[in-house]
């Protein structure tokens, strides 16, 4: 069974940065794209970033581009989002989550890590 775990979140003024970690369970982990998506309270869960298998092609939702970057370090199976000039309108919980190898889902979530921007 897959595991993935979130941490890093935490309470932050605006302007200021976090570094979210994902540990990944299992020994696959190299193979698949990761992603790392939001959700505040009220809303839908919206995509932030992703990154390919091997690292090399990163996406960004609008919103956060040039503010996070998203990476991977597959020889400790965790995937990143660093998290730079922050916004009060960023605060949501964030998940990692593993891209599936078919399709364009995603098949297994970590629990979550909420992350709080005051002004």
């Amino acid at each position: 069974q897959v595991q993935l775990v979130e941490s890093g979140g935490g309470l932050v003024q605006a302007g200021g940065s976090l570094r979210l970690s994902c540990a990944v369970s299992g020994r696959t982990f190299g193979s698949y794209a990761m992603g790392w998506f939001r959700q505040a309270p009220g809303e839908e869960r919206e995509f932030v970033a992703s990154i390919t298998w091997n690292g090399h092609s990163t996406y960004y939702a609008d919103s956060v581009k040039g503010r996070f970057t998203v990476s991977r370090d597959n020889a400790k199976n965790t995937v990143y989002l660093q998290m730079n000039s922050l916004k009060p309108e960023d605060t949501a919980v964030y998940y990692c989550a593993r891209k599936a190898l078919m399709g364009s889902g995603y098949d297994y979530w970590g629990q979550g890590t909420q992350v709080t921007v005051s002004t």
